[in-house]
């Protein structure tokens, strides 16, 4: 705004709203020097300068005024009071040039080389060529540079404070510059009033503050993007409710840096919302527990004990989500489904009761605490995130969004995509026919005390699987995590297998898991130039039906291999094998032989139970001998590590 009118209304405001906050009570030895004149006269600013005066100053300078700064000085000659920190701010008679050949060397770029990073060469001049605005601060720089204008004619204004440790703060004018402190000083006033035990409050809090109470009932209707545009700007100016309302925002876009929710952790009604939120953030990022907020020093007083107790559930993965009522009830049900590999039809589940989610108090805006949900949380992705915060909830009116597609593709060849390296880029599994997953380890287990592991992701698995012995030196047992594979199929799966497949010695579990049913046996290893594998077996009550293994350009095939799984027609051999092309044609072919399909979601973020097998491969026979390498890591971070020769 460039206009006298404007700036008069701003600068009037502001110099009220200043004056207002002032301790009347203060002994007057505790209020700063120079006060007496702004508080008398309810102003921070000064007289306006006159056209010749601000004409002076730029024959002085060798530049004309940028628009905003002009007409700021025709309202007031100077200002106090700019935000916390500059306590006087110059007029016609102060401004001058910086002068200084360089600023703060750790911001300033030294050799700019042949290609500058976009604003490294205006901010290396800048310290040379600026005017400086600050005449009087706590080590604060006001900059207004000459070289950095846009096409209405403002200069860039650039603020640094020594003690920030960060570069020059840049504003895209004088004007966004003053607004900035005036937000700034909001900010801080509204922190002092609070820790004095007084209210900071006028015409300007109790607009914000209304449009925070707006900005909630839009949030419960859908409209967050309105709703967060509406709370960031309320935070802007330090209205303490803002926050923690768009946290939960923010939570379930995917957004967690900063978050904090505020007040709403030590708050008991809140609590069990957020806190298993910011524990799972705790958690996974590996802090220091001293960095708790329970910890002595922290900020949760009455819920100290409760937050203890949801830092250790969440660290060991006992914390489930338990909202009261409809929205309860299909968090229940989604989790049955969730902890079975099925995150889509979750997902589904959870998006058909958002309407009946209730919040357990006015503050509250979403059910944020599904994200720690260790079975739920990692099928909040942010798309998923957006639709539930689209979804009109708690009674409000709203539009409901357009259903999201499903994440998890269809059937198989999925597996064929996953980056070499990575866990999932060899695999082996075991799919079975009319038999729930909890019924895997009764047909393959390693014994016949073999249970399910609770649910854990697949980089918790293979620590488990590091840890444990493995019966026998010869044995390849599996750790593998368990599911759903589709309309009466379930699967037990291992990612990165420790063993490799062998031929000679390869026992497949599927023999003893088809049972009274039928079972497929896949394993994979990426060929590479050099080595690879890819084997694919069906078993029928308790016997081979078929198998095929392709290495290199070899194919070995027993039994009678049905058409649409024939290898010569799935692994082509005028294709490399490098390209998983034949892999992911066989896959395919399977899923559509079977109707079958590996839940990708659950396989690679989720959790899913897990237990050990029966061995991969047979014992040596008599006459037979097996070479068994072990090799085992010494020092700090010992491990062990193993494998197999024959």
């Amino acid at each position: 705004m460039t206009d006298i009118d404007g700036w008069r209304a701003f600068l009037a405001r502001w110099s009220q709203e200043w004056a207002d906050a002032r301790d009347p009570d203060a002994p007057a030895d505790e209020r700063p020097a120079g006060d007496e004149e702004p508080l008398r006269t309810r102003r921070l600013g000064f007289p306006p300068a006159s056209e010749e005066r601000i004409r002076a100053v730029e024959e002085r300078l060798g530049h004309r005024l940028p628009p905003s700064y002009r007409t700021f000085l025709a309202v007031s000659d100077g200002w106090r009071h700019a935000g916390g920190f500059v306590r006087l701010l110059a007029g016609t008679d102060q401004i001058r040039r910086h002068r200084g050949a360089a600023g703060p060397a750790e911001h300033v770029p030294g050799d700019l080389g042949d290609q500058p990073a976009p604003g490294e060469e205006l901010l290396a001049g800048l310290w040379h060529r600026a005017l400086r605005l600050d005449v009087a601060s706590d080590a604060v720089s006001v900059l207004m540079d000459p070289g950095d204008v846009d096409a209405d004619g403002e200069w860039a204004v650039y603020s640094h404070a020594s003690w920030r440790a960060s570069p020059p703060e840049r504003y895209v004018s004088f004007r966004a510059f003053m607004e900035e402190m005036y937000r700034e000083f909001h900010r801080l006033q509204a922190d002092r009033s609070r820790r004095a035990g007084r209210e900071f409050v006028n015409e300007t809090t109790r607009a914000l503050d209304a449009s925070v109470a707006d900005a909630r009932l839009e949030a419960l209707r859908g409209r967050y993007a309105r709703a967060e545009e509406a709370l960031t700007e309320a935070i802007a100016y330090g209205r303490p409710r803002a926050v923690g309302l768009r946290d939960q925002i923010r939570r379930l876009l995917g957004q967690t840096h900063m978050m904090s929710f505020h007040g709403l952790a030590a708050d008991p009604l809140y609590a069990p919302e957020v806190l298993p939120v910011l524990a799972a953030e705790h958690v996974s990022h590996h802090r220091d527990d001293s960095l708790w907020p329970s910890h002595p020093g922290g900020a949760l007083g009455a819920v100290a004990g409760t937050a203890d107790e949801i830092l250790r559930a969440v660290r060991e993965g006992r914390y489930r989500y338990a909202p009261e009522g409809g929205f309860g009830r299909a968090v229940e049900e989604a989790r049955e489904q969730a902890r079975w590999g099925d995150t889509d039809g979750a997902w589904r589940t959870l998006r058909a009761a958002l309407p009946a989610w209730r919040p357990v108090g006015p503050e509250h805006i979403a059910p944020v605490g599904l994200c720690a949900d260790p079975l739920l949380g990692p099928l909040l992705t942010p798309e998923r995130g957006r639709e539930l915060l689209a979804t009109p909830r708690a009674g409000q009116r709203g539009t409901a969004p357009a259903p999201a597609d499903d994440l998890d593709p269809p059937g198989l060849a999925w597996l064929t995509e996953v980056d070499r390296g990575q866990l999932l880029s060899s695999y082996r599994f075991v799919l079975v026919e009319a038999v729930e997953p909890a019924g895997l380890p009764g047909r393959i287990g390693a014994d016949d005390t073999t249970v399910l592991n609770e649910p854990m992701t697949s980089w918790e698995s293979r620590r488990l699987r590091r840890g444990a012995g493995n019966g026998a030196p010869w044995e390849d047992r599996a750790l593998t995590a368990v599911g759903r594979a589709g309309p009466g199929w379930s699967f037990a799966l291992e990612p990165g297998p420790r063993g490799r497949f062998a031929e000679k010695w390869f026992a497949s579990p599927g023999i003893a898991a088809s049972r009274g049913t039928r079972a497929v046996t896949v394993w994979s290893e990426p060929f590479d130039g050099r080595s690879g594998v890819f084997h694919l077996s069906v078993a029928e009550d308790g016997a081979q039906r078929y198998a095929f293994t392709v290495r290199g350009t070899s194919v070995d095939v027993r039994g009678s291999v049905p058409d649409a799984l024939d290898p010569e027609r799935l692994f082509r051999a005028d294709e490399p094998r490098t390209g998983r092309l034949g892999e992911r044609r066989a896959l395919e072919a399977l899923a559509a032989e079977y109707g079958v399909r590996l839940p990708r979601l659950a396989l690679t973020r989720g959790r899913l139970h897990t237990f050990r097998t029966l061995p991969w491969n047979r014992p040596p026979g008599p006459g037979e001998g097996r070479a068994t390498l072990r090799f085992v890591r010494t020092g700090r971070s010992a491990g062990g590590g193993e494998g197999r020769g024959a």
